[in-house]
């Protein structure tokens, strides 16, 4: 389980970071910037779930 856990925190860094770069790079050289937006949403709605996910963990929260 501690494995899957940082796993799901390291992959939600990375797609956080990738698409931050891919949307600067696309303002910088004046081109579409919707595919970088896509990867940076998707980073911040797994960082949302998995942040609510550990506060029920932590808080003792029973989920179902």
């Amino acid at each position: 389980m501690g494995f899957l856990l940082i796993a799901y925190w390291i992959g939600m860094l990375v797609l956080l970071l990738v698409g931050l770069i891919k949307l600067i790079a696309a303002a910088v050289q004046q081109k579409p910037y919707k595919p970088g937006l896509k990867i940076l949403l998707v980073g911040i709605v797994l960082l949302v779930i998995g942040a609510g996910a550990c506060a029920a963990m932590i808080g003792g929260l029973s989920i179902g």
